[in-house]
């Protein structure tokens, strides 16, 4: 069974964009914890969630699951929902797996100029190729600047999160659009990081262009 698709003002809205009724929440305060490893954040009462707060030990951000309820924040990553597309490698727009080439690669499309290195880190799931046409041809920010490659393997590495500083706790926001800080799994930071993204590394890497893939499929 095919994963349902939905739309606003025409345009399909990613697998992965956040909706209004997900947005519309206030985030769960964070603590000072103690335990394995030493000192770090969690959410009061975490222990009684079973661990569902935690992935390989970093604690989530937690967020309503509310897919197709409300507008389209076609600005804003569901934090969920990035994850299972990066650990599933789902397709970030249809939602659907991306092993659909003989080849065995996947298709990697971010905004920007400078093409995707071998070893790059991302947080950006994968897409497939007629997906990523569709996104290019929507998006106004992908037309004013993308780049994409063919990927052989994505390599866990660590999450994009909010960074808290230890004493305090108060949020240490990063230069970038969304204020994430990319921490790798060996990092002590990770212990004061609430992630809201899986993060990979690329390899077998090689840049295309799409235009003239398109030209010539």
């Amino acid at each position: 069974m095919s994963l349902q698709q939905y739309y606003e003002d025409g345009l399909r809205v990613p697998y992965v964009a956040s909706w209004q009724y997900e947005d519309s929440y206030m985030p769960t305060p964070v603590e000072r914890r103690h335990g394995v490893g030493g000192a770090g954040i969690g959410y009061q009462g975490e222990a009684r969630m079973g661990g569902v707060d935690r992935r390989n030990g970093v604690l989530w951000v937690r967020a309503p699951l509310a897919r197709g309820r409300g507008r389209a924040r076609l600005g804003s990553v569901h934090p969920l929902r990035q994850r299972q597309a990066m650990s599933l490698m789902l397709c970030q727009v249809c939602g659907a797996d991306t092993f659909d080439r003989s080849d065995e690669r996947h298709m990697v499309l971010v905004r920007g100029e400078t093409p995707i290195r071998e070893g790059e880190r991302t947080a950006s799931p994968p897409v497939h190729e007629s997906c990523a046409a569709e996104s290019v041809r929507d998006c106004p920010h992908l037309r004013r600047g993308h780049v994409a490659a063919f990927v052989r393997h994505f390599q866990p590495w660590g999450v994009a999160g909010l960074l808290h500083h230890p004493k305090t706790l108060k949020i240490r926001y990063s230069g970038t659009r969304d204020g994430l800080t990319f921490v790798g799994f060996g990092d002590p930071r990770i212990r004061w990081t609430l992630a809201a993204r899986d993060v990979s590394t690329l390899h077998g890497v090689e840049a295309i262009d799409l235009d003239d893939l398109h030209l010539t499929a």
